[in-house]
């Protein structure tokens, strides 16, 4: 797949090796059935690169911004800032699905608008841009993208996994008690299904690419109930 020029656009760089980007824009699920054909270069090393290079990009600006914040309260806005929701956020803002291939199975199923796809895809743009032009010009797009959002929490925020343990402490509760229920679709791409519990209360359940967002998720939904 040859991105489209658009995107150049959109991501403030012109590629000098197009081929990290449409590395970067395809899904591992391109190589099903190719067993006695050469293997595409999927996002995978591509993400693992740019997650580090994000990562970094957003400790600096939180670092910058908060010079006063104990390293505590930077932490758990950090956490907002680089967990997969947000990721997902600036890739659906810069309409990043339409650019990705795919198996046609996975687009059937609704990939393009996966919130995990998604997130991996930016991450891996994210790399693509490091690996083509250096560290500036991919923290540059990190800025420009984040910045607002950093922007939108004057307060650090609480996880959801936190702020439910908080509410279960100050009942005199037990902590929460999370279990992992199963997990759904291909081996590559597992969505997991986690419960909550906590004493007294209905069980609540989420789901996630990872068991840790799952967990989040899970506590997520448990907090709204008790809201009610």
């Amino acid at each position: 797949m040859t991105a489209d020029h658009d995107l150049y656009a959109v991501l403030g760089h012109s590629f000098s090796q197009p081929g990290l980007l449409t590395q970067a824009l395809t899904h591992p699920s391109i190589d099903q059935g190719r067993r006695n054909r050469k293997r595409s270069a999927n996002y995978e090393r591509l993400e693992f690169l740019g997650d580090r290079v994000l990562g970094l990009v957003v400790a600096d600006m939180l670092y910058q911004r908060y010079p006063n914040e104990a390293e505590g309260a930077l932490a758990r806005r950090f956490t907002a800032l680089v967990r997969g929701e947000t990721v997902a956020q600036v890739a659906e803002t810069i309409g990043l699905g339409a650019y990705l291939a795919m198996a046609r199975g996975d687009d059937e199923a609704g990939g393009r608008a996966n919130p995990g796809i998604l997130a991996d895809a930016c991450e891996a743009v994210i790399g693509a841009l490091f690996a083509d032009a250096g560290f500036e010009v991919a923290a540059a797009f990190v800025r420009s993208r984040w910045n607002g959002l950093m922007e939108e929490t004057a307060a650090p925020p609480k996880d959801a996994k936190t702020a439910l343990q908080e509410w279960a402490q100050g009942r005199g509760k037990a902590l929460p008690v999370y279990r992992v229920e199963g997990a759904e679709g291909p081996p590559h791409e597992p969505i997991f299904l986690v419960s909550v519990s906590v004493e007294g209360l209905a069980a609540a359940t989420g789901r996630g690419p990872s068991k840790r967002v799952a967990e989040q998720a899970a506590a997520a939904a448990l907090l709204e109930k008790v809201k009610e």
